[in-house]
């Protein structure tokens, strides 16, 4: 159970707790909040001014009065107020005024100015504020004329302020602005005024109006003078101008001639320039496409001459083949024969070689020559565009003797090539001679059987067919006498040299050929 002792601490802090929230509801009770544009007098127990913030208050013991510091307007008529000059009118103006934010001047207006709230206050400080600007603004009235007044309204409205702010300054108030918004009268004095001033302003117009005109007058005949006299530089000037523009023209032109004439004779010499340099050009091109062409010429010939030295080797392959063949068959006949095929061979290729190489050294002169000729004829056209008529004739000349070189070369290549053909020939053996006439042999019998075939119509009276038929074999025959009567090849011998019988007598003589195929054999 709990003992008293244990409780009062509790009850203590619960106190204390009530206690302290108590205090907190009673200040929050008591505190008051006061605008920026208000102002709170405290009066009781200390008397204050509270502005833009908050403070406590105690209730029934202090009092709070609140009043307004921002600006109030107030508009102030009077009519029938009687100037200096005893000339009644009536002046409308406005003026703002307010509480000065100090707390002399707080404690003043509220002295001043009694209500039950804020609204009666300033309705009160309006009231009398108004009634104070009436009163002053009449005694100034009185003191001014209507002119001073009328025309100089600031002057009017600054000394508004300074009589009528010291009054209000007691008060605790400030006049913020004042301005007259109208002054009229009832008599017209104030129109009257403004018509004298209209007809003497009016009166100035017309004056300076004609002063304006005289010297509009006079400044158009000035004027006028001047725009002849500017008219007459203008057309010298123009005239000078003219002139000078003529004369820079001329002297362009000159200029322009004189630049265009040396310009075309630049031109002239540079095109005379380009076109030797395009002539070289050319006679440089052309003697490369000549080189090319003669290194490709003797680049076939090589390829030519190999070709043919293939042949010759395949040639002499097949001959050394078919001699041992028959050196296998038939020794001393295959040996006879060998050697005849040894010497024909030997002797084709020796000729195919000549007849190569003369080929080849003709081809080489001549595309020498027609190079050399070439490029003497190209150096005589460039030189005959640049030079006189007789180094044209020089250059015709020059082109002449290299033509007749290279006709020159070109008949010695030939003789030449004739000279070794002969002495291939010479070295013909009569097995190689006859072997070549045998290969013209089908081109002969057909010359021989050639009227026999334009022949439509064949009448035999006697002999039978046999006597055409055996023809061709008579004139055949008729051929190998010729040509053993003339060269001395006896064709039929060695026709029949590889036949039956001359293995068998192993004694065939070859007329014309030299030493005979028998001694051979033996």
């Amino acid at each position: 159970m709990l003992t008293s002792l244990d409780i009062t601490p509790i009850i203590i802090t619960g106190v204390a707790v009530i206690a302290g929230l108590a205090l907190l509801t009673v200040i929050f009770r008591m505190w008051r909040k006061v605008p920026q544009d208000k102002a709170m007098v405290v009066t009781g127990m200390k008397k204050r001014v509270i502005t833009g913030g908050g403070g406590l208050v105690i209730p029934i013991l202090e009092r709070t009065d609140t009043i307004s510091l921002g600006n109030i307007q107030l508009n102030i008529n009077t009519s029938q107020t009687m100037s200096s000059q005893g000339v009644p009118i009536d002046v409308v103006g406005t003026a703002v005024i307010k509480v000065r934010n100090t707390h002399e001047s707080i404690y003043a207006a509220i002295e001043q100015f009694t209500g039950a709230n804020e609204m009666q206050i300033q309705k009160s400080i309006s009231d009398q504020v108004t009634l104070i600007l009436e009163g002053k603004l009449r005694e100034i009235v009185a003191s001014m004329t209507v002119e001073q007044i009328y025309n100089d309204r600031e002057a009017f409205s600054a000394k508004v302020q300074e009589v009528v702010g010291t009054k209000i300054g007691e008060m605790g108030l400030e006049l913020k602005d004042f301005s007259i918004k109208d002054v009229n009268d009832t008599n017209g004095y104030i129109r009257a005024l403004g018509a004298k001033q209209i007809a003497e302003k009016k009166k100035d117009a017309e004056i300076a109006q004609a002063m304006a005109q005289k010297e509009e007058s006079i400044k158009k005949s000035e004027a006028a003078k001047e725009g002849e006299r500017a008219r007459l530089q203008a057309e010298t000037e123009v005239s000078a101008a003219k002139k000078a523009k003529e004369v820079q023209e001329a002297e362009y032109r000159i200029e322009q001639e004189s630049a265009k004439a040396k310009a075309d004779a630049a031109y002239d010499i540079q095109k005379s320039i380009t076109l030797q340099d395009v002539i070289a050009a050319q006679m440089e091109a052309d003697i490369l496409r000549q080189q090319k062409q003669k290194e490709l010429q003797e680049a076939q010939l090589q390829v030519e001459i190999a070709r043919e030295q293939k042949q010759i080797e395949l040639e002499q392959r097949r001959a050394e083949k078919t001699r041992e063949e028959l050196k296998t068959k038939v020794v001393e006949p295959a040996n006879a024969e060998l050697e005849q095929k040894k010497a024909a061979a030997e002797a084709e290729k020796y000729t195919r070689i000549a007849e190569a190489q003369a080929r080849a050294e003709a081809k080489k002169a001549e595309a020498a020559a027609e190079a050399e000729a070439i490029k003497l004829k190209a150096k005589a056209e460039a030189d005959a565009e640049a030079i006189s008529g007789e180094a044209k004739a020089k250059a015709i000349s020059v082109v002449g003797v290299a033509e007749a070189e290279a006709i020159k070369a070109k008949g010695l290549a030939e003789a030449e090539a004739m000279e070794k053909k002969a002495e291939a020939y010479k070295k013909y053996t009569g097995a190689a001679m006859a072997d070549k006439l045998i290969e013209k042999l089908p081109e002969i019998a057909k010359a021989i059987a050639e009227p026999l075939s334009q022949i439509s119509d064949i009448k035999i009276y006697g002999g039978g067919v046999e006597s055409v038929t055996d023809n061709v074999p008579t004139v055949l025959a008729k051929v190998f006498e010729t040509v053993e009567s003339s060269v001395g090849i006896d064709m039929k011998s060695i026709v029949m040299a590889d036949s039956l019988e001359a293995r068998t007598t192993k004694n065939v003589n070859v007329t014309g050929m030299g030493d005979s195929i028998s001694k051979e054999l033996e």
